[in-house]
């Protein structure tokens, strides 16, 4: 480029003299450029990565040599040869534009930018979102050449008709169904990892109006962590339309209430219990307890946690010897109560007094372990079900709820609380999973009644919350968790199957009749129940005008310890120690 820089200064003639002095220069120029690069580390960039920041780095080192040829040109005129000034100006800017565009040229072949006119090659498809994030994925998605962008559309105005990569942004979302037969498109990549979930379903709405299956890029979240490339497009899931916004938790607080403290966890292997267990071992417990039953669960969480500072133990929660052995082994500081039989239909129909059993003396029996070996912090993880519970299993944990109030009399070194939500989404027993099958097997979908809600929200939210109810508990409250507007289940099944790409023709919708047990709402609050407001926005905390005395308990524990209970046995005593549950009749 120097010589070219004399050739380009003489108007492509340049005098022998001037020639004499050029190839004198590029002895000493070379070097000089040559050192900058080498200490600036230029030849340790990969030219198919090329970004930005290489030509930030490329410009500083240009400049630099060019300051420092100058410098010796002007001033020390070695081997006798003057240079001409304009040499010193062109030199940089060719050097500058033959090393980036080069590396440009490089980047855009492997990526298929040159050839991209001529191959068009992948699945045509719309980008809906026109932001960062789409300009990002439309370069991943041309160098896989897995899908072939369409356009963008953008609720933005001012970027109707402006070019990201060369595609055109054709309009705002609501302009989906007008061009989406022309481009030939039949899928839809929603590009908005930062919108809220609600922006997200008014989005998926639209596309599906149109006749679109519904893709989406992962997180920011699973972006940033490394585990996805922005590539990695999905079906759209229910979970990503549910509309509700992020927890805002007391992290400090958090590190707090469970660093390095021994935490234990029963019923790990379900699905609450694992979730609350992923939420924990991110704060540093010094040990986690996994307490569970099943032994095909406690190898999956074990293998899950592989590597972590966990303890997994195979025990029943009503086997006192068991917990007496683990308390006075591992004495965890923090106890959280997930294990639980929660299938309704399930523990009606011949189950009720096991599901009694299993959830009423089993918070008794670790939570009396809790208070025997000192234990500061019990959770219990109860459900809206055991609001005017019209089931066994509703009834059972309020039951739990009742005990848990009773022993906090009786203690004031064990701080017993409480935890009501509703049903989480994907959760072991969800209607979610069982929706997902019979859309895979063609249909139908089942729905029990046109008119039932139910409130739902995510596992990590839930678990999440549960953690900062533990964290905020004095002891002997219930606090409920905000679960946001009830959600009717005929309409999440044909949201469900409008997502996996077909309509109400393609798989019916069945109504079948409630269940056992079953009711058309949840309620969180019972008629004798109150709430007031928490320092966080989405928990509150029941003020209850029952309380339980520890007699009470002494009686509730002698009709537990009866073996086996028929049906109508177990409604009754569940009737007179809960009087609001009320048998539903079908």
């Amino acid at each position: 480029m120097w010589l070219v820089a004399y050739w380009l200064r003489f108007n492509f003639n340049v005098p022998p003299e001037a020639w004499d002095s050029a190839w004198e220069a590029v002895l000493w120029v070379t070097p000089v450029y040559a050192a900058i690069y080498l200490l600036s580390g230029l030849h340790r960039g990969m030219w198919r990565y090329a970004s930005m920041d290489d030509v930030r780095s490329l410009l500083v080192s240009v400049m630099l040599g060019a300051v420092v040829v100058a410098a010796i040109g002007l001033m020390a005129h070695p081997l006798g040869g003057a240079i001409p000034r304009a040499v010193f100006v062109m030199h940089p800017l060719l050097l500058l534009a033959v090393m980036a565009g080069n590396r440009y040229l490089y980047r855009a072949w492997k990526d298929g930018y040159l050839s991209r006119g001529a191959k068009q090659k992948g699945i045509p498809v719309v980008v809906l979102g026109a932001g960062v994030t789409a300009s990002k994925l439309s370069n991943e998605l041309a160098r896989t050449g897995l899908w072939q962008i369409k356009g963008f559309f953008d609720d933005n105005a001012d970027k109707r008709g402006r070019y990201i990569n060369g595609i055109e942004v054709l309009g705002n979302h609501g302009a989906l169904i007008q061009h989406v037969r022309r481009l030939g498109v039949r899928h839809a990549i929603i590009a908005m990892p930062s919108a809220t979930a609600a922006q997200r379903r008014q989005v998926a709405e639209k596309a599906v109006q149109a006749e679109l299956t519904v893709l989406t890029v992962p997180s920011f979240t699973d972006i940033l962590s490394g585990r996805v490339s922005i590539s990695n497009v999905r079906k759209v899931e229910l979970e990503d339309l549910l509309g509700r916004e992020a927890v805002q938790l007391d992290k400090e607080g958090l590190h707090h209430f469970l660093t390095d403290k021994v935490v234990m966890v029963t019923g790990a292997g379900g699905s609450i219990g694992a979730e609350l267990a992923r939420q924990i071992i991110a704060y540093k417990p010094r040990l986690l307890v996994f307490y569970e039953l099943s032994e095909v669960a406690l190898y999956a969480i074990e293998q899950e946690f592989s590597g972590k500072s966990i303890a997994c133990v195979i025990g029943d929660v009503k086997d006192k010897a068991r917990l007496s052995a683990v308390f006075e082994k591992f004495q965890p500081a923090i106890v959280f109560h997930a294990a639980a039989y929660k299938h309704v239909p399930l523990m009606e129909n011949g189950n009720a007094w096991s599901a009694v059993r299993n959830n009423v003396l089993g918070t008794y029996c670790v939570a009396d372990a809790a208070i025997r070996y000192g234990c500061p912090h019990f959770v219990l993880i109860s459900t809206d079900k055991a609001v005017n519970p019209t089931n066994v299993m509703g009834a059972s944990k309020r039951l739990a709820e009742m005990v848990c109030q009773s022993l906090q009399t009786r203690t004031t070194e064990t701080h017993f609380v409480m935890v009501r939500f509703g049903n989480v989404l994907g959760s072991s027993g969800s209607v979610i999973p069982k929706f997902r099958e019979q859309i895979a097997g063609g249909g139908p979908v089942t729905v029990t009644h046109p008119e039932i809600i139910r409130y739902f929200m995510l596992i990590p939210e839930a678990a999440q919350l549960v953690l900062q109810a533990g964290m905020m508990g004095q002891g002997g409250e219930i606090f409920v968790l905000d679960m946001g507007e009830p959600v009717r289940i005929a309409d999440l099944a044909r949201d469900m199957v409008h997502l996996s790409g077909f309509t109400e023709e393609d798989i019916r919708i069945e109504f079948t009749g409630l269940r056992p047990g079953e009711k058309l709402f949840e309620e969180l609050l019972a008629d004798d129940e109150a709430t007031s407001r928490t320092s966080h926005p989405k928990l509150r905390i029941v003020k209850s005008t029952r309380a339980r005395d520890t007699t009470w308990l002494g009686t509730l524990l002698a009709w537990l310890e009866t073996p086996i209970r028929d049906e109508i046995e177990t409604q009754a005593g569940l009737q007179e120690r809960v009087p609001e549950y009320q048998p539903a009749v079908h």
